[in-house]
């Protein structure tokens, strides 16, 4: 950690929290075990020693830490309904879902899907990392006759369901057509956006909503609701060899039949459903959970339509109906028998049309997003159901959501078109309410009352105001912590727990990593890469430049212009330009090279690798003027260090 303004670990569960806990266990039905059957269904063996661990022998990822959740009576510092969810994520290990149908769950935040087809397997989303994907494929070799991998089909573009592909097959094998890699349309374009553009903002901000570098225990992290949390290792990526692209395609796969309904505009931009027809099984990848679901995650990303989404599912029924017999998922546990599998479809395709229709509804009464969130509660019939709870998402957020959907984030009234911005307020703030010892004063009288999430507002403003305020970011990090403890949200109840201890204990000191990864970044597509230089370039290092770049790829045979002007990087495809300062040749590879730093202008001309025609000091510059983004930028107050500069930038 750097910067450390406190030795004090989490503290206990205060009066109102605990009060609130004893409140969740009178409303829900706990007595209900149900879920904990159907999770266990199918069991073959699991995670060894629960731990997977890399060539070098450091832990990737460790169920041993969760040893705590064995007790079935929540702690008081931990909302009882997130503590039913967490043990129900502990079930880890090899299931068998039906005949020819198995799932590794508990290895990684999301599933790994095998299905056995005629001569091969089948793997669907290999998990976030290689390692962890291999770790899985390994434990399905040693319960079940080992059979090549044939296909990878991915079911949607997040990163849980793609980055361990490299531990399941190769490129050379891809690129051998001995594997196939299937995927939704528009996935390569839906992934660059997540996460290539935006991905150093989002890793910081993931870092909140899911906890991993919170202490696992009873006052730390204990779930993230889709899973555990997000496997460490190397994440990785191969570009699909096929894409879905009509609405409903059937297609048999090494003697599987397989029907892929596309969702586009739901849980992920681009995102299908699977039907196996004959095993009866039906894959609704991330569309329906066992929780409430985001329509925009915490760490961030383009809000998602649940009246589409939930469509998407009413379609599903629609289309596979009765022929279903199994419904599986990326996430979570199956459920058998079609009777039991219709209700559920009902109950996740009215929550998120609930959700959407009734937030339109209070927003075309006037209400802000803040008042929206305030006022909506699950509806009789769903508020007492398991599998609609916000373990993941909340009504809070995700009512807020729609509003920015429809209506963008601001609320129409003027005094918050043009708002100053943290520090400057936080200043105004803290002059306006007496000084900060008035402020702290008052403070304390409310987070004694309970009054958890006001004094986390206003001494917001205080940290920001006087980041070395040592007693405003102590009682700051109380009142996230009783946040936390109180949430039902996993993510909610990370990101409360994590803003608290970085409050008292600074920034982690993370070691030095690239961007992405080369693996990453040479599975995109050149647009999505050109697109990636784009959003680095330094405006204060190109201003008053103006040039243009013909680049030749030598092995996928694809031009480019780039053109630098009014301090804008833009490509043009399949050009030429006849006046361009200066033409390159060179391969992909030594482009994403370039990109991540592993050599230099200098050093790839020197090797004969970059080949230039013209001006060489200018494609040194275009490089040179590329930003590398700190993964650690101040989130929840300004470094103590900061200078009085700072707080005006």
């Amino acid at each position: 950690m750097t910067e450390p303004t406190s030795a004090a670990g989490p503290k206990p569960a205060s009066a109102a929290t605990q009060a609130a806990q004893k409140s969740v266990l009178d409303e829900l039905p706990f007595s209900d075990q149900t879920d904990f059957a159907q999770a266990q269904r199918g069991f073959i063996a699991p995670v060894p020693d629960g731990i997977v661990r890399n060539e070098r022998g450091a832990a990737l990822w460790d169920l041993q830490a969760y040893d705590f959740l064995e007790a079935a009576e929540a702690p008081e510092t931990v909302n009882p309904s997130l503590w039913r969810m967490a043990r129900l994520n502990m079930n880890n290990g090899l299931f068998k879902v039906c005949d020819r149908v198995y799932q590794l769950r508990g290895l990684d935040l999301a599933n790994m899907t095998i299905i056995e087809g005629d001569q091969g397997l089948i793997v669907i989303d290999p998990m976030t990392t290689a390692e962890v994907a291999r770790a899985g494929l390994e434990l399905f070799h040693a319960h079940r006759p080992e059979k090549p991998v044939v296909c990878v089909i991915y079911s949607h573009s997040h990163v849980d369901h793609y980055g361990g592909v490299m531990g399941v097959t190769s490129n050379d094998a891809v690129a051998g057509g001995k594997v196939a890699v299937i995927a939704p349309d528009r996935f390569m374009e839906e992934l660059s956006g997540e996460n290539v553009l935006a991905g150093n903002a989002m890793m910081r901000r993931a870092q909140f909503q899911f906890g991993g570098l919170l202490a696992k225990g009873a006052r730390g992290q204990v779930d993230a609701g889709l899973g555990k949390v997000t496997a460490r290792g190397r994440v990785t990526l191969i570009a699909p060899t096929q894409v879905i692209v009509e609405a409903t395609e059937s297609h048999t796969i090494d003697g599987v039949e397989m029907v892929f309904q596309l969702a586009p505009d739901s849980e992920a931009p681009a995102e299908m459903h699977m039907f196996l027809p004959q095993f009866g099984v039906l894959n609704m990848a991330e569309n329906t959970t066992r929780h409430l679901h985001n329509f925009i995650p915490l760490r961030g990303a383009v809000v998602r339509d649940p009246r589409i989404w939930s469509r998407h599912i009413s379609d599903a029924m629609t289309l596979f109906g009765e022929q279903t017999e199994i419904l599986i998922g990326q996430h979570h546990w199956p459920t058998w028998g079609w009777e039991e599998i219709r209700a559920y479809l009902e109950k996740q395709r009215d929550l998120y049309k609930y959700v959407h229709d009734q937030s339109v509804r209070l927003m075309n009464h006037g209400l802000t997003a803040a008042e929206i969130a305030e006022t909506l509660v699950l509806p009789p019939g769903l508020d007492r159901e398991w599998s609609v709870r916000g373990y993941y998402g909340s009504i809070s957020h995700n009512a807020k959501a729609v509003y920015q959907r429809y209506l963008s984030w601001y609320d129409a009234n003027p005094a918050n078109l043009n708002p100053l911005p943290r520090r400057e307020t936080g200043r105004k703030t803290v002059e306006y309410m007496g000084g900060a010892a008035a402020l702290l004063e008052r403070a304390q009288q409310d987070f004694e009352a309970g009054e958890y999430r006001w004094v986390a507002q206003v001494l917001s403003h205080l940290v920001f105001a006087e980041p070395d305020n040592l007693a405003g970011r102590s009682l700051l990090a109380d009142s996230f912590e009783q946040l936390g403890y109180q949430a039902e949200s996993a993510t909610w109840r990370n990101a409360y727990l994590y803003g608290a201890q970085e409050l008292r204990h600074g920034l982690a000191r993370l070691p030095a990593r690239r961007i992405l990864s080369p693996e990453m970044l040479t599975a995109l597509t050149t647009e999505a890469l050109f697109d990636f230089m784009a959003v680095r370039l330094d405006m204060a290092k190109a201003g008053g430049l103006r040039w243009q770049i013909n680049w030749h790829l030598t092995d996928s045979g694809e031009r480019m212009v780039l053109s630098l002007q009014n301090c804008t990087l833009s490509h043009v495809s399949d050009q030429a330009a006849p006046d361009a300062v200066a033409s390159v040749r060179a391969s992909r590879d030594l482009i994403v090279a370039l990109n991540t730093r592993q050599t230099t202008v200098a050093e790839a001309v020197a090797s004969g690798g970059l080949k230039i025609d013209g001006e060489v000091a200018v494609v040194e510059q275009l490089f040179a003027m590329l930003d590398d983004f700190e993964m650690m930028f101040d989130v929840v107050a300004p470094s103590m260090k900061q200078s009085d500069k700072g707080a005006k930038e």
